[in-house]
């Protein structure tokens, strides 16, 4: 097959569809200020083989569909001001369409990952926006392929989770398809009433955040699939007396973390230094409060990272030797302090003190020699498996080209569309990735970057 090439034929700006009063701007919370204004890629694809489906009407309901939505999710077609809060929602979103010259099914057989940030309009994991207010919050684009349409969304993770992506991106199909009862109503202020910003936020918070994310390393994204038998093998392996039943996503998560260790020590061997190995898992804070039923559907972000802590030495046995067991129970326990009572600290005016308590202490961690290491852990398990605009449920969700930003030792876990598997997304060094693809008992359980499973 030729170069895959993708053509951008139209652009346009999505603004609210209704005209309404002058809008009091949207609060940040303090979770979305101490967040780096970076863009989080996902393509969505849908083969699409109706004999009478009608592209130029479909291409205006997408975007008649978006505008609407968009009235009643009004925060994501702002700009965000003095990392305070957003105004300006009649700025919109920007919306373009592309032409790519392939069938989507080939494409999905090519397994051409690195052209993914392609189908996106704002470049991926770029710390650009974080000083520019004019940078939207979410754009958009439509691919269309010969017999299929790929939707890529570009979200800022100022204020876009996984939980807002989601009920925004089902709301959008829903208004799309004609099912307004199945439209997810946002809650717009409950968020930063429970996490009020502040308008004297040192500035060493936000560098500290900005430099757990960004490391300066050339960086690696390569797709692993684990099928649902390999993960039932490696849930087994996982069980412990403190964690009978490990979830299908904290025995992949302890697996893969197991093997990023393996790498890391395979390119420092000879080092007699105590190093501490951190993994780092995203948690939903709107599950783990006592007012799940109000934060729900809030928008923002709510959630937190759960951080897993290994101590290793020079007297720590044989690196590969470790048990997944073991690191299954303490990515299980560090998840289990995010509760109600852990939140509830945070809290209000008066939590923004435990939470200060809580940076100086991630601040003393970053700067002791060695330095950790950490690895961030999102699930993306939870969302977005019924995001059908009528075409039925996407194919494939695919996360991520080429990284050219320093945004490395990240994992993004995503569902298979066709069984119970998971794809692993990993950031790593250039260095690090090529040790970590040398791993025959890593290899053995993760098949790199196979064909997409047609449904």
């Amino acid at each position: 097959m030729e170069k895959i090439e993708v053509s951008i034929i139209s652009k346009h700006t999505i603004k609210p569809s209704a005209s309404t009063p002058r809008l009091q701007p949207y609060k940040l919370t303090l979770l979305d200020q101490l967040t780096p204004a970076m863009y989080v890629p996902m393509v969505f694809f849908y083969p699409i083989t109706d004999p009478v489906f009608n592209l130029p009407q479909t291409l205006a309901d997408l975007r008649q569909a978006l505008s609407e939505t968009l009235t009643l999710y009004y925060p994501l077609s702002g700009r965000v001001k003095n990392n305070l809060y957003i105004d300006d929602f009649e700025e919109g979103v920007p919306y373009l369409e592309a032409r790519v010259n392939c069938d989507i099914t080939d494409f999905l057989m090519l397994r051409k990952i690195e052209c993914l940030n392609e189908f996106v309009p704002i470049k991926t994991f770029s710390m650009e926006a974080i000083s520019d207010e004019r940078y939207p919050l979410l754009g958009v684009q439509v691919n269309i392929f010969d017999s299929g349409i790929a939707i890529g969304v570009s979200g800022s993770h100022k204020l876009i989770d996984g939980r807002t992506a989601d009920c925004f991106l089902k709301s959008w199909g829903a208004v799309f398809r004609g099912c307004r009862e199945d439209i997810i109503h946002p809650c717009l202020s409950e968020a930063a009433l429970l996490f009020p910003p502040r308008d004297d936020l040192p500035e060493k918070y936000i560098a500290l955040m900005e430099g757990l994310r960004f490391a300066g390393k050339k960086v690696s994204t390569r797709r692993f699939v684990f099928d649902a038998k390999t993960i039932s093998a490696i849930q087994d392996e996982a069980k412990s007396e403190s964690v009978p039943k490990p979830s299908r996503v904290q025995a992949v998560t302890g697996f893969l973390w197991k093997h990023l260790i393996v790498a890391s020590r395979a390119l420092t061997s000879g080092t007699t230094s105590t190093k501490l190995s951190i993994a780092a898992q995203a948690v939903n804070i709107r599950s783990r409060m006592n007012m799940e039923t109000v934060l729900d559907n809030a928008t923002g972000n709510l959630m937190w990272w759960a951080p897993a802590i290994l101590e290793l030495s020079h007297t720590t046995p044989e690196i590969s030797d470790l048990k997944l067991c073991d690191l299954v129970n303490l990515l299980n326990g560090s998840v289990k302090q995010c509760n109600d009572d852990y939140f509830e600290t945070f809290k209000g005016k008066e939590g923004y003190e435990s939470m200060c308590e809580y940076l100086d202490f991630q601040r003393i961690m970053s700067s002791i020699e060695p330095t950790p290491e950490i690895y961030t852990f999102s699930s993306w398990t939870s969302f977005f498996n019924q995001l059908d605009f009528g075409w039925g449920r996407s194919s494939w969700i695919g996360v991520t080209g080429k990284i050219e930003s320093a945004y490395c030792n990240s994992t993004v876990l995503v569902p298979t569309q066709c069984d119970t598997g998971i794809e692993a997304w990993v950031s790593l060094e250039e260095e690090k990735m090529a040790t970590l693809k040398q791993d025959p008992q890593f290899l053995a359980a993760a098949s790199p970057n196979p064909p997409v499973s047609r449904c």
